[in-house]
């Protein structure tokens, strides 16, 4: 079987055409990939969670007792050390978590607001 002369060029056509499109999509028209796309999504989700816990931690801390105690502690502390301190106080974990999570504990501090107070 012969295929006609034009053939050869324009499978060749179609295939750079095809691979311009895709090289294209991905790059610049914002194209991903169903993994790429996966992990936008639970990122996106976990930051909208610790967004809606942040009352929580505030709850929390305005209902501790020892609250003038712990938030001197937490201005005393450095800023690289802040955090620790805070995931220690127990305000920064999640209701049914067993551990204190640490995006939590740095969105608190930035609502507490310790080096503005």
């Amino acid at each position: 079987m012969t295929f006609p002369e034009w053939t050869k060029p324009s499978v060749y056509g179609a295939f750079v055409g095809a691979v311009s499109v895709s090289i294209l999509g991905f790059t610049w028209g914002g194209w991903t990939t169903s993994g790429v796309a996966q992990k936008m999504a639970d990122n996106f989700a976990a930051e909208q969670v610790t967004s809606a816990m942040v009352p929580v931690c505030l709850g929390l801390s305005e209902a501790d007792a020892e609250r003038v105690e712990i938030l001197a502690t937490l201005r005393e502390a450095s800023s690289f050390q802040r955090r620790n301190a805070m995931m220690e106080t127990g305000w920064a974990t999640l209701p049914g978590a067993d551990a204190p999570s640490r995006d939590l504990a740095d969105a608190c501090l930035a609502e507490l607001a310790l080096d503005g107070s």
